[in-house]
């Protein structure tokens, strides 16, 4: 089993635990604001499988119908979740109407409060690991898991605090008021990873100052050759593609060019990791003079 999975069964089991203490503190108070958080994490249950699923896939290897692996199944994943959030928000929205509609005063058990924000402290934990490594490995997958999870954080902040607020004001309709303003903040959410994911599968320009550094680690060690055109770079989950065309002297035999190649390929797996390079030779007279300069 590799890392990723690992974390995301870990996701999985931690989900299902703080579920059931959100689940406790809800049944205790009868609060809409802690049903809301509740009915957050239910999703993240569903989007914990997801992305066992997704992860599991995204690892196979490459073979005859995906020559270039199954690394987008993560962004899938993430679309899923994305979507699933903003299904929750407007769960969320529902019940919140209801409550203004017909507010009431929640019932405070301090064993609830309790509950709920221990159930915060370990979401706190956990999404701060899934964020931290998702990014150390490039698994859009579980940076999506994180960043989800994050939100249910909010809004275990928010509810609590207005929750605690409640009996203090007398004024009812603060308990759904909250859960409103959750579910905006859940959309929120669930609208800037849906646009993270989708631009991952549209195969959008990586991040301009990573493409900076591919072309400075180009320049360095394309000694020997003219220029470097036509760079071009995506990330599919934890893999980087890069492709360009590197002109060199018109007389440079093929086995100097390729150690050239080498030379540069090695560099960039270095500083990117896992890598998919594709390097097109050219004689001197297709040089742009406009592309990456040979220091």
């Amino acid at each position: 089993m590799n890392r990723s999975l690992k974390l995301a069964w870990g996701s999985l089991a931690i989900s299902v635990v703080v579920l059931g203490m959100k689940t406790g503190a809800y049944l205790l108070t009868g609060s809409v604001a802690l049903y809301s958080d509740a009915l957050e994490t239910l999703i993240n249950v569903v989007a914990a499988i997801g992305a066992l699923i997704a992860l599991w896939f995204s690892a196979l290897p490459a073979d005859a119908n995906h020559p270039y692996g199954h690394h987008k199944a993560e962004y899938l994943s993430a679309v899923v979740e994305g979507a699933l959030v903003l299904l929750t928000s407007g769960a969320i929205a529902r019940e919140a109407w209801l409550g203004w509609v017909h507010p009431h005063a929640p019932a405070t058990p301090f064993l609830g409060i309790g509950l709920n924000g221990a159930a915060g402290a370990i979401n706190l934990v956990w999404a701060l690991v899934l964020i931290r490594y998702g990014r150390r490995w490039k698994s859009p997958a579980l940076i999506a898991g994180g960043r989800h999870i994050m939100t249910d954080v909010w809004t275990t902040v928010a509810v609590l605090v207005g929750f605690a607020l409640v009996p203090l004001t007398g004024y009812l309709r603060l308990d759904p008021l909250v859960a409103g303003f959750v579910a905006l903040n859940i959309l929120w959410a669930g609208y800037g990873m849906l646009r993270e994911s989708v631009g991952g599968l549209m195969d959008e320009v990586t991040d301009p100052e990573a493409v900076g550094v591919l072309r400075r680690v180009i320049s360095e060690n394309a000694g020997g050759a003219i220029e470097a055109h036509d760079v071009r770079t995506r990330t599919v989950g934890s893999v980087t593609f890069v492709e360009f065309h590197l002109v060199v002297p018109g007389r440079m035999t093929i086995d100097d060019s390729h150690v050239i190649c080498d030379r540069i390929e090695t560099a960039l797996r270095e500083q990117v990791g896992d890598a998919v390079i594709n390097i097109h030779v050219e004689p001197e007279p297709k040089a742009k003079m406009v592309g990456v300069p040979v220091l």
